[in-house]
């Protein structure tokens, strides 16, 4: 698909030099950039990649962290958008509790 953009001077002469040194066309580098901007900020493809990192790393439990993590929420309060404006307030569900516990304890120290 052929498309028109504008962007400021200094971000195409930048493009421009990236384009001659990787040895690619400007419509290829572009392309290229737009789809890993794409990739990184689409919110169930981020999710999608913490949990394979997770599941490459084992899920070990860690104690530790899942004590902390436990104080933490018990302290947290998660609130809907109508509890802003006068409306109930939601408690945080414990199984969320659990399932964050996990990840968090299987991802602890593997970085």
């Amino acid at each position: 698909m052929k498309t028109a953009v504008s962007i400021p001077d200094e971000v195409f002469e930048g493009a421009e030099r990236l384009a001659r040194r990787t040895k690619k066309s400007r419509s290829q580098l572009f392309s290229d950039a737009v789809k890993e901007y794409v990739a990184r900020h689409a919110p169930d493809n981020v999710t999608d990649a913490m949990d394979r990192v997770c599941v490459e790393l084992g899920n070990r439990r860690d104690e530790f962290v899942s004590s902390a993590a436990r104080r933490i929420f018990e302290r947290s309060e998660w609130e809907s958008p109508k509890a802003k404006f006068g409306g109930p307030i939601y408690p945080l569900r414990q199984d969320r509790v659990r399932d964050l516990e996990g990840r968090l304890s299987s991802c602890r120290g593997k970085r």
